[in-house]
């Protein structure tokens, strides 16, 4: 059979609290909480002051969840492998009272093989999953809590392509060329490395396969018509536990390449025969493209020079938590393209697998970034923004066992996606004082520390020494480069006046500087072999001007692109507005102040004269329709754009309006989000407040019929809407 997969994200119960009996298959838990997923039970509860201001003071804790799912009885002796996109943190799984295991990071993908564990027919799969987040100050922006990524059911045949075991690039094109408003080569010559895994937990040692495998990758273009097949064959005696590897290799004529511009999306299907049997393992949507970097001048797509007009995206949804959904995701990225970005950074791990898609159709480049956290704590604020003393719990602590498994995790997921061009070991882990310090420094601060204690500014020979970062950094870039030859690693560099004197970048081809414009050019003469971007800048013009006075910088990725939660400044504000857009996913004056300055749209949200409500839609121009999310799957999103009146210009001075929003029907309420970081409405209230005229109402559908939402404010305006 063809592998399938299963999306489980119904048919969950959740309880908040310790609950030791929860991993047992027959434990009741009639009376606990259903719900979807993904959840995220940090907002579940109101804001408290008594939690930390870094992770914009929501709950932690320790909470259960338990997922029912029906398996066929065909599917008996196949391979089955549960897929958490992500669980934050400190999980540990059980199914059918089977232990599986546990994991630590929670921006990680976490799998098991459960073949042998599984039931089939009526009788149903318990998957028990316990999180344990009890370290609430284990980071300087919001993480959120619970299962809050999508969970998959893999069912493949025993002999198949490991998760992620299909890698495919372009190794060589040529003559790249402008043709009819996309960009186009006369030939590709291409590769697809294959990782073919035999058995499962459910087999015998002495279970296998003997005799010839074949193995087929078939790259099909949009209309689904066959371009390229790649196959090989080779004679196996695989017992359950053997694998191995190969590469089908080939070459497309007349390719269309993905760009920023016209990102243009291949399928590839690979394909085994096995004992005469015929099925597909695995379907990836890929991309073909040339990415350069030059150390003089700077950055190229497919032959052309271009600056990369990025912003820094955190994970987190405003009242949706962690819980983000694709559709949100796509509104977001939808106004940013207006902007003129282009590029998108990863702050500061790994996020969910939607945004690498997106970024993929909508023609985004992604920089991917592994960790916030080496081997030691940074500091954490728990009551205010740079409140001393901090607090110092976090990834660190499992980053020495960990580290390995965590980053080639992130690349083998996001290799095939053709948007990602760099992967970034780590973010400002050299910044200064924080905790490594050197001698040749008696003091240093970073570009944050304006309430820093003197005595925190001050080298301390107790604290770990800079050197040291040296050897991490090179022992990430060595995985990184035998994971993914194609991809430079990176990282983003806090303290380089520093940094590059120790060895920490000499690993490196490519360098990222957070907000170091002014070393800009010393650096490019004193290293002439290594690419220079800015990984995290400021929104002043001159930022910018750096960029674009200097052709050997590659670009820059603003801090940020949206507005998130956490690294508060203090109660009762629970996020940052570094933003161009807010939580809630309207503009601000600096967007419109940055298309101007990257050669964006004019664009501008409607005014309104009374109470308007109008649900938002993709718009076509960025969107491929194709791949639209479907609005009738239960747990879509629909967004309810609400506007109450103001005048053009005036803003600031409407009064605001306490909008209610009620649901029946086939959905619910999954919040209201109006984008005002000083407003400690519970987060899943049913009322709130407009911002400047405006909040958005998240819409859950809980089933495929009829949802009915009526929208009133304290005016007396009243809309209703039939989705």
């Amino acid at each position: 059979m063809d592998t399938i997969d299963m999306l489980l994200n119904d048919n969950c119960r959740f309880r908040y609290g310790e609950c030791e009996e929860a991993w047992y298959k027959g434990y009741d838990d009639s009376e606990w909480e259903e719900v979807f997923l993904p959840h995220d039970y940090a907002i579940e509860a109101p804001f408290s002051t008594e939690y930390s201001s870094g992770t914009g003071y929501l709950r932690g804790g320790t909470a259960w969840y338990r997922l029912y799912v029906r398996i066929p009885e065909e599917y008996k002796g196949k391979k089955l492998t549960v897929v958490f996109d992500g669980i934050y943190k400190n999980s540990m799984v059980w199914v059918n009272s089977y232990y599986m295991g546990k994991r630590p990071y929670g921006y990680s993908e976490i799998s098991y093989d459960i073949s042998h564990a599984a039931s089939y027919g009526d009788d149903l799969t318990e998957i028990s999953v316990k999180v344990i987040h009890e370290d609430i100050a284990d980071s300087r922006w919001y993480t959120g809590s619970g299962i809050w990524r999508d969970v998959h059911l893999k069912v493949s045949e025993p002999v198949t392509t490991a998760l992620h075991g299909v890698f495919f690039h372009a190794d060589n094109i040529e003559d790249m060329r402008d043709e009819d408003s996309v960009r186009r080569a006369a030939w590709a010559e291409v590769a697809a490395d294959c990782e073919i895994e035999c058995g499962h937990h459910g087999m015998t040692d002495n279970s296998g396969v003997a005799g010839p495998i074949s193995v087929r990758a078939v790259l099909k273009d949009k209309a689904g018509e066959e371009v390229l097949v790649m196959k090989s064959s080779v004679t196996s005696d695989m017992r359950s536990g053997d694998g191995f590897r190969l590469t089908l290799k080939g070459k497309v004529d007349s390719p269309l390449l993905w760009s920023v511009d016209a990102p243009y999306l291949y399928t590839l299907i690979t394909e085994l025969t096995v004992d005469g049997n015929t099925y597909v393992t695995d379907v990836s949507s890929v991309g073909i493209r040339d990415v350069r970097f030059d150390p003089d001048k700077g950055f190229f797509l497919n032959g052309i020079n271009m600056k990369l007009k990025g912003v820094c995206l955190h994970h987190d949804g405003g009242v949706l938590g962690a819980a983000m959904k694709k559709e949100v995701l796509r509104r977001r990225l939808q106004l940013l393209k207006k902007t003129g970005c282009n590029a998108i950074r990863c702050s500061h791990n790994p996020h969910m697998p939607g945004l690498y898609e997106l970024c993929d159709e909508m023609g985004f480049l992604v920089m991917d970034e592994a960790f916030d956290e080496w081997e030691n704590a940074k500091n954490k604020w728990s009551v205010g923004h740079n409140v001393y003393p901090p607090r110092h719990e976090g990834y660190y602590e499992d980053f020495p066992e960990w580290h390995e498994k965590d980053l080639r995790t992130m690349i083998r997921r996001d290799r095939n996606h053709p948007s990602v061009i760099l992967y970034s070991m780590g973010n400002e882990i050299d910044y200064p004082n924080d905790p490594y310090c050197h001698p040749s420094f008696q003091n240093m601060t970073g570009n944050n520390d304006a309430n820093k204690p003197a005595r925190e500014r001050q080298y301390d020979p107790c604290k770990p020494n800079m050197e040291r970062l040296s050897c991490i950094a090179a022992r990430l870039t060595a995985i990184s480069r035998d994971e993914d030859p194609t991809r430079e690693p990176t990282l983003a560099v806090a303290f380089p006046e520093l940094s590059a004197d120790t060895g920490y970048i000499d690993s490196l081809r490519i360098v990222g500087y957070n907000y170091k414009e002014h070393l800009y050019e010393k650096d490019h003469r004193r290293f002439p072999d290594k690419v220079f971007l800015g990984s995290e800048n400021g929104h002043d013009k001159s930022a910018w001007e750096a960029v674009e006075a200097n052709e050997y910088i590659c670009g820059q990725f603003l801090w940020t692109g949206i507005d998130y939660l956490g690294e508060a400044a203090g109660w009762p504000v629970h996020g940052s507005p570094a933003g161009l857009i807010t939580t809630a996913g309207f503009t601000k004056d600096r967007f419109h102040e940055r298309a101007a300055l990257w050669g964006g749209s004019d664009y501008h949200e409607d005014n309104a004269d009374r109470l308007t409500c109008k649900v938002w839609s993709p718009d076509n121009a960025v969107s491929d329709m194709a791949s639209m999310e479907d609005k009738n799957k239960p747990g879509y999103l629909y967004q309810v754009i609400i506007r109450e009146p103001y005048e053009a210009g005036a803003k600031t001075s409407v009064t605001e309006r306490l909008v209610s929003v009620s649901v029946s029907g086939d959905g619910d309420m999954a919040g209201i989000d109006n984008g005002d970081l000083s407003d400690t409405t519970d987060l899943t209230s049913s009322s709130r407040r407009t911002y400047e005229g405006n909040a958005v109402a998240y819409i859950r559908r809980t089933d495929k019929g009829e949802i009915r939402v009526k929208i009133c404010d304290d005016a007396g305006d009243e809309v209703t809407l039939t989705l």
